[in-house]
């Protein structure tokens, strides 16, 4: 039987012809499986694209997450309480006393800074005892706090001054050195008239000098004939109005303290040395020292004031 094949397939292909029934089945059959694949073919290319994007996109929504979850993690960190703090290191200001100047300190300085210590060897007028105690806090006040205040001598009382009420100052420490209490002063200890006749030198401006020729003997016996002679030719005199002059509310009964008492001391009694470390409450060590024991003993003296910044930064 032949048929004639009207529209049926593309007109591009076959117009107005006549086939055989079965040969258009045959073409009919192949054309709807061609379609059937090629359906099939861009169902699976858009199940494909559908799960990358899928895929990509749940990723990303993860990371997101993820990275929102470390964000809200580490400042939830920041907020929160933390027991860890830095321990600012103690600055020490060191302050000589009568007849002597900063560069006295230049053997314990080292050890004070090798051990990571920002260290300040204070210049006293010692024209009053109101400048001394300016000069300190000053002092203070440039290197910043926490800080130990180091006195030797009549050092000793110009810190006892300087670190009252001053919140820099974190402890005190006396190298063979006065330590008065308020009212108190110099003449409340020691009377120059039991010195040794001819040390006691005062010039026109009513400043005193320790007679050169008698200082290794009185101030540094234990220190080397040749430093204590330049000692001697580089001391500071003092004005004799500090002699005089009374002291204020102390800074000892406020700070925890420390002591060295020099049992060899020809300028300050070694029992009014321990009487004023007992009185404050100080730790105390004591050496067989001149009234310099800080150049003579260097090494103690550097590890009493090491000691006392330990014990202040606790």
């Amino acid at each position: 039987m032949i048929c004639t094949l009207h529209g049926t397939v593309p007109n591009s292909i076959i117009i107005g012809l006549t086939l055989p029934r079965s040969m258009i089945k045959k073409f009919l059959i192949d054309k709807r499986i061609a379609l059937f694949q090629k359906m099939g073919l861009l169902v699976l290319i858009s199940t494909i694209v559908f799960a990358t994007t899928l895929a990509t996109t749940g990723y990303s929504g993860m990371a997101n997450a993820q990275e929102n979850k470390t964000s809200m993690q580490t400042q939830g960190i920041q907020g929160m309480p933390t027991n860890t703090t830095t321990t600012k290191p103690t600055n020490i200001v060191l302050v000589h006393g009568a007849w002597a100047d900063g560069s006295g300190w230049n053997k314990v300085i080292p050890i004070l800074t090798a051990a990571g210590h920002k260290v300040i060897a204070v210049q006293l007028p010692l024209h009053s005892l109101a400048d001394d105690v300016a000069t300190v806090k000053r002092a203070i006040d440039h290197i910043g706090g926490p800080v130990i205040l180091v006195g030797h001598s009549y050092g000793g009382e110009v810190i006892t001054n300087a670190g009252y009420n001053n919140p820099n100052v974190k402890g005190l420490v006396y190298i063979a050195a006065f330590a008065p209490d308020k009212g108190e002063g110099e003449f409340s200890f020691i009377n120059p008239a039991k010195f040794p006749k001819g040390l006691l030198i005062k010039d026109s401006g009513g400043f005193i000098y320790l007679n050169p020729e008698l200082f290794r003997e009185n101030f540094a016996q234990d220190v080397t004939p040749a430093e204590a002679e330049i000692m001697a030719i580089a001391q500071k005199p003092f004005n004799q109005s500090e002699i005089f002059a009374k002291s204020g509310p102390p800074a000892w009964k406020q700070l925890p303290s420390w002591y060295q008492v020099s049992s060899n001391d020809r300028m300050i009694p070694p029992d009014t040395e321990r009487m004023f470390a007992k009185r404050m409450n100080a730790t105390t060590i004591s050496l067989p020292a001149s009234h310099s024991s800080y150049v003579s003993h260097p090494a103690e003296i550097a590890q009493l004031i090491l000691n006392a910044t330990k014990v202040v930064t606790k």
